[in-house]
Formats: structure tokens, C-alpha cells, sequence
């Protein structure tokens, strides 16, 4: 009775302000229409600076993002999302920048459990002498799964949602990265010697196959053929991965032009460069995505261009491993699609591709003796809209756009590092880092919000992480 009288009482009061107030009701009874006439939607962040990275670059202060399941709906001021959509759910961005999230171009992400375990050497010893044989020792379908939760960890921490990544047992790969929420290009490893997961090339091949039939039609995942190298692969070989993949329609992934050593290899076999010896085999053409690509002449980017093959800089595993300086300003100019990439974390050692923006906006204004090459905007482009070209799925990602998939992360701007802002394009790349990001959101799901991921039971991921590390220390000791 007594809750019954209560509500009768604000009944009550409720027409009696309306009856009294003549047009302020007549207001209420608009402000009712417009809230009905408000769409509702999964998600809305709002209240912060949208970086869009569409064609017009525009940044929009006072911003929010409607988002209805794994799309993007709209983009716009805080008030104009507002007076349209109703969230489900609403993350408050305000004092922080609502980016694309970032796309990282190459990884091999089990490697993570490799971290540190071989430093200052030039590529062909680190691999020979200690990569090759640890995996020989290491890798299996348990470590891939654990190394693959531990990258998707550190991805999704860092503000990375899409990454390409060539390894063995890439089935695992793609089951863990589901499971965490993430978006990849999976590319099956094609190698001319035995490793963990095929005795032969061919029997790669078939599993490369398997593969792409498991997950064509998956939302999060693209799977790929990945041939290792034109210096670990010979010409027939490395036909029938590309061969495999035009069939089925997917990407291929390859290392190109990394070292010198690998320009050494093609003249051996008849050719001016890698680039000139896989031209010659009819490999190169639209999907194929180029990891490195350092060294290369003129006529090889106008090749790259032409067949329109994309290509990923991996700047930080490149200076560590002192294979080179790829000509990124060369690229650009001539139209070719470049993404960046941080590389596997055995030879970076990490996978924050903020650290992978800044550090390729540096080195070439060093290389080139111009601090206009690869401004703040270029870089930040390559590793977002850029690198989703440089995959071939830049009408899907990248940017921030209505119709694309509902990829974003929100980056906290408070810090005393971050204060004061004038550009947010300058601060994302030149001053912020991984850690930064507060939400991560991969297809429209929120896997990180607040710094705690939510996809992931970091503790047990850690845990495991450990456990693989001792066997890993015990196994090349």
C-alpha cells in the first residue's frame, strides 16, 4: 500500500507541473519525441577527439562513434550522435582520443615465448644458429597455443586489433585468436625443410589448404599461404603456395629483400634481385603481402607497384638486426601500399605498434636528412588505413567510417607525459605508448575497457606464459 501511495503521489505531481506550465509541457512532449525517434544501438563512445583516418583525415573534438553490433553506424560530434542513436552501452572517452584500432602488418605471434632469447645478432645467425633450432626443440601445437594467447594479450593491451602473422600450426593460431576477439590474417608456413609441422613443403601444402577450407568464411579470421622466403623455398615450391592461393582466393604472405644475403641468393639463381627473381616465376601480384622489402632498386618498387603487391616495414626488427633500412619514402611516392609491422617479439622484442610508428617516423628522417619524410600523419596512416590497404582490406578497416567493422580504441590523454595536447595526430605517434590505451574494441565486442581485458584470463595467460619459458630455457640450454 504504502509503495502503491507513492507512486500515485509522483502521478499526481507529475500533472501538476505539466498543467502549470503551460509551454515548458509543451517542450517535455518534443523532448519525448526526439528520445523515441532516437535509434538504439549496441555501443556509443563518446565525448572524446575522433581521429577518423578517413580520406578527409578529419579529427572531430567533442566526438563519439555509434556502433550497432560488429559495424560502425555513424561518426560525428557527441551532440549529433546523441540526438540519433541510444547505446546500449556507452564508454565515456572524454579527455581521450577514439582512434581506428591499430593494424599490424607482420608477426609470427607464438614467438613471443622467444623474447630475448638471442639478441645482437645479424638475421642468419639469429635464425640459424638459434631461432631454427629452438623451434626444432619447442614448437608445438601446446606451445602455439599459449605463445598466441600471450601475443593476443600484449595486442590487445597495446591497442592492436587486426595483425598478420605467419607460424605453424596456424589452425591453433586462429582458434586462440577467436577466442580472444582479435581480427587476423593467418598465413600457413611453407618452408623447404622439416619443422614442427610438416616433414615436407608438400605436406605444408596440404595443411595450408586445410586451413583456408576450415576458416574461409570466418568474420574474424582470413586465412593465407605463407612461403617462408625465396631463399628457404625453391621456384616450384614457392608456384604452388601462390598457386594454392589464387585458387582459394586468399591472401599470400612472404618474407622479400629482407637482408643482403637473400639478394646474394637470387643472383645465384639467375636473377638481378628477389624482387626481379619472383617477378620472373610470375609469383608477384595483387594479395601479396611483402614483409620488409629493404632491399630493393628502383625498378623493383615500380615492379611492387605495378603488380600491386603490398608491403610491410618492420623498422625496429630491422635496426636490431642491422638488415637495413627500407626505402619507405620510395614506396610512397610511388603509390605502393605500405603497412607497418612489429615483427615476431624474438626480434623486436615487442609487439607495441605505437613504438613501431614512432620508430619508423625517426629513422627516416635520420636516413634521409629531411624531418618532413614520414611526418606524424604518415605514420600513423601506415599503421592503420595504410596497413589495411597493404592487406587488402581497407573497405573493411583502417578507418573509422561508417560501414566498416567496428574496430577502435579509445587512448587516455591525461598523463603528465601527454599533457599538454595540440595535435593528437603528433601525440599518438611521437609521444604515446602501448599502456596508453584504456579500451580496445575488435567487431563492435569490447575485449579491453579500463585496462582489464575482458577476452582474456591474463593471469592464467601469464601463468602459462612462465611455465613455456622454463621449457623453452631448459630445451636450448
Amino acid at each position: 500500500m504504502k509503495f502503491r501511495g507513492m507512486v500515485l503521489v509522483a502521478a499526481l505531481l507529475v500533472v501538476s507541473i505539466s498543467a502549470g506550465c503551460g509551454q515548458t509541457g509543451q517542450s517535455d512532449q518534443t523532448g519525448q519525441a526526439e528520445l523515441t525517434a532516437q535509434q538504439t544501438v549496441s555501443l556509443v563512445v563518446t565525448n572524446g577527439l575522433v581521429v577518423t583516418m578517413d580520406e578527409e583525415e578529419r579529427v572531430i573534438p567533442g566526438g563519439a562513434v555509434a556502433i550497432d553490433g560488429a559495424d560502425i553506424v555513424a561518426v560525428g560530434t557527441a551532440d549529433e550522435i546523441g540526438r540519433q542513436f541510444r547505446g546500449a552501452e556507452t564508454i565515456d572517452a572524454a579527455g581521450q582520443v577514439i582512434a581506428p584500432g591499430l593494424v599490424n602488418t607482420h608477426t609470427h605471434a607464438p614467438m613471443v615465448l622467444y623474447r630475448g632469447l638471442a639478441d645482437d645478432l645479424a638475421l642468419m645467425d639469429w635464425l640459424q644458429k638459434y631461432i631454427f633450432p629452438a623451434e626444432a626443440k619447442t614448437v608445438s601445437p601446446e606451445f602455439v597455443r599459449a605463445g598466441t594467447r600471450l601475443a593476443a594479450l600484449e595486442m590487445i593491451r597495446s591497442g592492436t586489433t587486426t595483425f598478420a602473422d605467419m607460424y605453424y600450426f596456424e589452425e591453433e593460431i586462429a582458434r586462440e585468436t577467436k577466442a580472444a576477439g582479435l581480427r587476423a590474417v593467418l598465413g600457413q608456413t611453407v618452408i623447404q625443410f622439416p619443422v614442427a609441422d610438416a616433414k615436407t613443403p608438400q605436406e605444408a601444402l596440404v595443411r595450408a589448404g586445410a586451413f583456408i577450407e576450415a576458416f574461409k568464411d570466418d568474420p574474424l579470421i582470413t586465412p593465407a599461404v605463407a612461403p617462408h622466403a625465396m631463399y628457404t623455398l625453391d621456384g616450384p615450391i614457392l608456384m604452388a603456395a601462390r598457386n594454392l592461393a589464387q585458387r582459394h582466393g586468399v591472401p599470400t604472405l612472404i618474407h622479400l629483400a629482407e637482408t643482403r644475403d637473400e639478394t646474394r641468393v637470387a643472383v645465384e639463381r639467375g636473377a638481378m634481385s628477389p624482387v626481379d627473381y619472383l617477378e620472373g616465376l610470375g609469383f608477384l601480384g595483387e594479395g601479396v603481402m611483402a614483409a620488409h622489402g629493404v632491399w630493393v632498386s628502383e625498378a623493383d618498387v615500380e615492379t611492387l607497384r605495378t603488380r600491386g603487391v603490398g608491403v610491410s616495414h618492420n623498422p625496429e626488427s630491422n635496426m636490431k638486426l642491422a638488415s637495413g633500412t627500407a626505402p619507405v619514402p620510395a614506396y610512397l611516392a610511388a603509390g605502393v601500399a605500405v603497412g607497418l609491422g612489429t615483427d615476431g617479439a624474438a626480434s623486436n622484442n615487442d609487439l607495441d605498434m605505437f613504438e613501431a610508428m614512432r620508430t619508423a617516423s625517426l629513422l627516416h628522417k635520420l636516413q634521409s636528412g629531411d624531418p618532413r619524410v614520414v611526418g606524424a600523419r604518415t605514420a600513423l596512416a601506415m599503421a592503420t588505413i595504410g596497413g589495411a590497404r597493404a592487406l587488402g582490406m581497407a573497405s573493411e578497416i583502417g578507418s573509422l567510417e561508417p560501414g566498416k567493422r567496428a574496430d577502435v580504441i579509445v587512448v587516455d590523454m591525461t598523463a603528465a607525459r601527454q599533457t599538454p595536447m595540440y595535435d593528437p595526430i603528433s601525440h599518438l605517434v611521437y609521444t604515446t605508448r602501448g599502456d596508453d590505451v584504456r579500451t580496445t574494441i575488435v567487431h563492435g565486442r569490447v575485449l579491453m575497457r579500463d585496462r582489464t581485458v575482458l577476452s582474456l584470463d591474463e593471469v592464467a595467460v601469464l601463468r602459462d606464459a612462465r611455465t613455456w619459458a622454463d621449457k623453452v630455457r631448459a630445451a636450448v640450454n
